[in-house]
């Protein structure tokens, strides 16, 4: 009988921590989350989209919500050369709207981006989009000088300009962003950070083309979120490929 228990304990010492294992290799991995913002809604019934999951896990929904998607755009950066949405595909990216002449919250953001730019600078899949909102003055002799200040590195943080009915409808349809120009409603407002009213929000796309979260450029405390959920980011796409 004393044997019988015996074997009977060696077997279990030997297949239970067998077991744990290919569970763990099963079903143990590291999962990371991180939501997607903007879910698209019938216009009609005010229903959320849903979409079919071709690929669903065991323990994901056969339905995926549709998200917002940025769509496609094209301005010029700081060298005077086309720079289009397309060379962002396949990339993770911040976007933000300033402008050169700010002095209230754009240099602020703009601290911090250097900041998230040189905790990404060995990550090629990393980028970086400073859109101006003051397009007439901030031309890309201007916009180059502003990069020099912050310590922007060349093709990897880029500074954009263009046509403002091309840039304000993108802000606000695009990346969900509010944007004015005050001298279009008030021809007395003459000052530059009384004319231009804009977001101080930092925006994290990935890289299909998602909003994947807002952050405020003026708070460090939120910037290092945002640092914190690029990484997560990043190890998301690790993790499938």
């Amino acid at each position: 009988m004393q044997k019988t228990i015996k074997a009977g304990i060696l077997i279990a010492a030997l297949v239970v921590p067998a077991l744990i294992f290919l569970y763990l290799k099963g079903f143990g991995e590291n999962h990371y989350e991180l939501p997607y913002m903007i879910p698209l809604t019938d216009s009609t019934t005010g229903n959320v989209l849903m979409k079919k999951n071709p690929n669903p896990r065991w323990n994901q929904p056969e339905m995926d919500t549709v998200f917002h998607t940025i769509p496609e755009w094209e301005l010029k950066d700081e060298n005077g050369k086309a720079f289009s949405s397309k060379t962002l595909k396949g990339k993770i990216y911040v976007a933000d709207f300033f402008f050169t002449r700010c002095t209230s919250i754009c240099p602020k953001m703009s601290t911090q981006l250097t900041r998230v730019q040189d905790t990404f600078i060995q990550n090629a899949d990393v980028n970086f989009v400073s859109i101006s909102v003051d397009p007439l003055y901030d031309e890309p002799e201007v916009l180059q000088k502003y990069a020099k200040e912050y310590d922007a590195i060349s093709g990897k943080w880029h500074f954009l300009t263009g046509d403002k009915k091309v840039i304000y409808p993108l802000a606000v349809k695009g990346y969900y962003i509010p944007v004015a120009d005050a001298s279009e409603y008030d021809k007395a407002i003459k000052a530059p950070d009384e004319t231009f009213i804009h977001s101080e929000k930092l925006i994290l796309v990935d890289k299909e083309g998602h909003i994947r979260g807002f952050y405020d450029g003026t708070n460090k405390k939120d910037v290092d979120r945002l640092i914190l959920e690029m990484r997560v980011l990043i190890k998301i796409y690790q993790t499938a490929s």
